[in-house]
């Protein structure tokens, strides 16, 4: 190889190490921004509540700077074939953590609500491991693009599933809980939308896997990704649309 290709071969390589290198820190962050949102819902720990809500600032300015960083890469380098999945693949996983940060933000944020309400027994311990279910797929997700690993990329496809069956448990159980008792129904409505933002974690985490699975192959996954919330067929859940929540 000429010096001078070899010169901007090497730069190259050190953008997509930069590039990588940010994705995983991001992912990071978010990672712990799921489970500490979760452990403050169930200890009622305002303050880490408050962190998660001021770290996610953090990641969204990691957003940013990846798509910036990637944008300068393909306007210098014109990368080409795989390089250029690499970069794109990037950008759309960065897009996916910082919803999930969002989300996890969002979480946080009903915290201070529900403290001033009565505890509905056992939900949020449920919704904490719904958590840690999401940040082990989120974590698998990573480490299936670190190591271009197609199979465990399509594992991690195949998990949402079990994301989606715990949300339709939990959404039955809020619903039994709100026709015992009336006061119950705020509380578990709050419950519920958590309990949603989470199986929605769940859902960016699978594009994210998608995206390896572009990545490795040069092509999505072929058959449509299989989704287990039928709550919104549920009259319950209905109902409380139909009253604008």
């Amino acid at each position: 190889m000429p010096p001078m290709q070899d010169h901007i071969s090497s730069a190259f390589d050190r953008d997509l190490e930069g590039i990588q290198a940010r994705i995983m820190k991001m992912g990071g962050l978010v990672e712990q921004a799921i489970l500490d949102a979760a452990q403050a819902l169930e200890t009622r720990d305002q303050e880490l509540a408050d962190q998660v809500r001021a770290n996610d600032r953090v990641i969204d300015d990691l957003e940013e700077l990846l798509n910036e960083e990637a944008a300068r890469v393909i306007a210098l380098r014109a990368p080409t074939a795989v390089d250029l999945r690499v970069i794109l693949s990037v950008m759309r996983m960065s897009a996916n953590l910082e919803r999930i940060g969002d989300l996890a933000k969002n979480l946080a944020k009903r915290n201070a609500v529900l403290m001033s309400m009565p505890a509905i027994s056992g939900s949020t311990s449920q919704l904490r491991r719904m958590s840690r279910d999401v940040q082990i797929m989120l974590k698998d997700a990573l480490d299936a693009y670190i190591q271009r690993d197609e199979a465990l990329a399509r594992d991690v496809i195949e998990r949402d599933v079990d994301i989606d069956q715990m949300y339709n448990t939990l959404f039955r159980e809020f619903l039994t809980f709100m026709l015992e008792d009336p006061r119950n129904i705020t509380p578990c409505m709050h419950l519920h939308f958590i309990a949603k933002n989470i199986e929605r974690m769940g859902d960016h985490v699978t594009s994210i896997a998608e995206q390896v699975v572009f990545l490795v192959t040069g092509e999505k996954p072929e058959e449509p990704r299989q989704k287990e919330d039928n709550t919104s067929t549920d009259l319950g859940l209905s109902s409380m649309q139909g009253r604008g929540v």
